[in-house]
């Protein structure tokens, strides 16, 4: 992993959710010797990547005031948001006095996640702590431009992925999902609360006969970079594999790719292809 743009000496905050991201963040870190602090989100966050060798906390995701006070006592002076959060119900939140001021200040926006993450983010900065991109912390994990796999997408293809991006660009302006799956034209799936191993999962019964089914995983239009960006990794590929897709086309320069050498070789291994692509290269703005 390169450390460019990033001041070490700036101390950096971690606010953690599931999946493999958090542990590389923090594994950088420890590797450039870079000072850290990481919050662990209940129930989101994979209690194995953090134990005694790790400088950590664990909070509830209703506990703001609680998180905000153990980061400026901390010293943090920039904060990275990595990992997935789920939605959770109310009786999870239990929101200590400033989550609950902070909902009460957001309203309607609470509908859509974009919303909230801005909020959050704007929160967060006017507590004098700047959030930055992952993709600044670590830039060699953003899909690049072009086919990544020996399996390339043929003409059947690439109009599957044209009409992917047509409903997920939709989908994005109205803060929907971040991926479609498309079979021979037709949808069989958009992303919604469930995420996009489980919507894979899913397609998987609403198969048709003939050329295999597509991911195409986008970044929503008005996406705030620093924040919830579409993310694929090995176990996508797992997924997508078992439910006989045939390939994954995904964002590129806007898609992280969680282990990317691993991603590679697996969808080679089960001959599937992985392609970086833009909207406007299928003439769609």
């Amino acid at each position: 992993m390169e450390d460019i743009n990033i001041n070490k000496d700036r101390k950096l905050g971690i606010i953690c959710g599931g999946g493999d991201l958090p542990e590389k963040i923090i594994s950088w870190c420890k590797k450039i010797n870079r000072p850290y602090f990481a919050l662990a989100i209940k129930d989101n966050a994979d209690e194995k990547y953090f134990d005694e060798n790790v400088n950590h906390t664990w909070i509830r995701i209703g506990q703001a005031g609680t998180g905000f006070k153990r980061l400026k006592d901390e010293g943090v002076k920039e904060i990275v948001l990595i990992g997935t959060i789920k939605r959770p119900t109310l009786s999870d939140l239990v929101p200590d006095l400033r989550t609950a001021a902070f909902f009460a200040k957001l309203g309607a926006k609470a509908l859509g996640d974009d919303g909230i993450l801005r909020a959050v983010v704007k929160e967060i900065e006017e507590e004098k702590m700047k959030v930055v991109g992952i993709q600044e912390v670590v830039p060699d994990l953003l899909a690049p431009l072009g086919v990544l796999t020996k399996e390339k997408p043929n003409k059947e293809d690439n109009e599957d992925i044209k009409r992917g991006i047509e409903v997920g660009t939709v989908l994005g302006r109205l803060d929907v999902g971040q991926s479609v799956v498309i079979q021979q034209g037709l949808v069989l799936g958009v992303e919604g609360i469930e995420g996009t191993d489980k919507l894979i999962i899913r397609c998987n019964d609403y198969k048709r006969k003939g050329k295999s089914p597509i991911l195409v995983k986008l970044r929503k239009p008005e996406q705030d970079m620093r924040i919830d960006l579409p993310t694929i990794g090995v176990k996508t590929v797992e997924n997508a594999h078992n439910s006989g897709f045939k390939g994954i086309a995904v964002h590129a320069g806007n898609t992280l790719v969680v282990n990317q050498e691993e991603v590679i070789k697996l969808a080679n291994k089960y001959k599937m292809f992985i392609v970086g692509i833009t909207p406007s290269e299928y003439g769609i703005c």
